[in-house]
């Protein structure tokens, strides 16, 4: 009999709930709001319960794998415990492995939210050609996940890739982890509207200022959508998005030598915008990226968009119970 497991991507707004074969077919998935404000008992409840439904409606046809959960934050792997949380408050030293598997009488695979996106990508996305692969997630902030020889490196506390936290400039903007310039104060959705505001309040940016008086919801993608249409202050702030990532990857690449280096979330949609002065900038950095693309390389490093979108999560957190089963 074939296998199946169930994926959680547990974020601060939505829960998305999936039953997913081992081949990546997505059987069924349940997506509900994540009702942060009513406690995170009642949040547990309600995703075991969805766990349940989905496991009893494919124990019949397959051989269930267990649950693999991506939750936001940083995470003991070691003990199920969620450290700190941004988007879960009242979750923080919280042993929610320990619950889960409490409620759900089964095994629970615990993991971090950027770590199984890119595990996602690594078995079905754009790293399926590669068994190992470095993935940078460009949302509200940015994170980061390493996938080597198909398996997500954790390094010594289960905190490797935190690729956002990476200085860019030393004397930059300082950032909520306490250090300055990081990457995530330069190409998130966040930053992309806080230069916005820097540049209307500077007087640089005229237009990008008519349109955040004309439009409460401005936005990052609005920001984006001003720089395809030719304002000059909007193509900039992006250029500043995709020197900051040059920068980045430049110091990633020299020290992995990685086969392929994959940009996802929600701001890789204005890849265009950014993805010229990135590539300028990682060329110019490192000797390790020029290399391999010169005409006598055999093999060539790759630099690409994810594939995968808001499913990268639900795949990866489904794929850590099969990689299980499949040892």
């Amino acid at each position: 009999m074939s296998f199946f497991a169930i994926g959680v991507d547990l974020g601060g707004t939505n829960l998305r709930i999936a039953a997913v074969d081992q081949n990546g077919n997505q059987l069924e998935t349940i997506t509900t709001s994540t009702e942060v404000k009513r406690g995170r008992d009642s949040v547990i409840r309600d995703m075991c319960r969805d766990i349940k439904t989905l496991q009893q409606k494919y124990e019949s046809q397959y051989h269930f794998a267990g649950t693999g959960i991506g939750v936001p934050g940083i995470i003991d792997l070691e003990t199920g415990t969620v450290r700190e949380s941004p988007n879960l408050p009242d979750w923080q030293d919280f042993p929610v492995r320990e619950e889960i598997e409490r409620c759900l009488g089964a095994r629970v695979f615990l993991e971090n939210d950027a770590n199984v996106a890119a595990l996602g990508e690594q078995w079905l996305g754009a790293g399926k050609d590669f068994n190992s692969m470095c993935m940078l997630t460009l949302g509200t902030g940015v994170g980061g996940g390493i996938v080597l020889n198909q398996r997500i490196w954790h390094g010594m506390t289960g905190m490797a890739g935190e690729l956002g936290h990476m200085t860019v400039d030393p004397n930059g903007p300082p950032c909520g982890c306490g250090g300055r310039g990081c990457l995530e104060q330069y190409a998130s959705a966040t930053a992309i509207k806080r230069m916005s505001l820097e540049a209307i309040s500077a007087g640089s940016a005229p237009e990008l200022g008519r349109a955040m008086n004309a439009n409460p919801e401005f936005s990052a993608k609005f920001v984006f959508q001003m720089s395809i249409n030719g304002d000059a202050a909007a193509q900039q702030i992006f250029r500043t998005v995709g020197w900051a990532l040059g920068i980045i990857l430049a110091d990633v690449v020299n020290a992995f030598n990685l086969p392929v280096y994959v940009i996802g979330g929600g701001v890789a949609a204005a890849w265009e915008a950014f993805a010229p002065a990135m590539l300028s900038e990682l060329e110019l950095r490192s000797f390790v990226f020029r290399a391999t693309q010169s005409a006598s390389s055999r093999r060539k490093t790759l630099i690409t968009r994810a594939l995968l979108g808001s499913d990268a999560g639900l795949i990866g957190a489904a794929y850590l119970p099969i990689q299980a089963q499949e040892t």
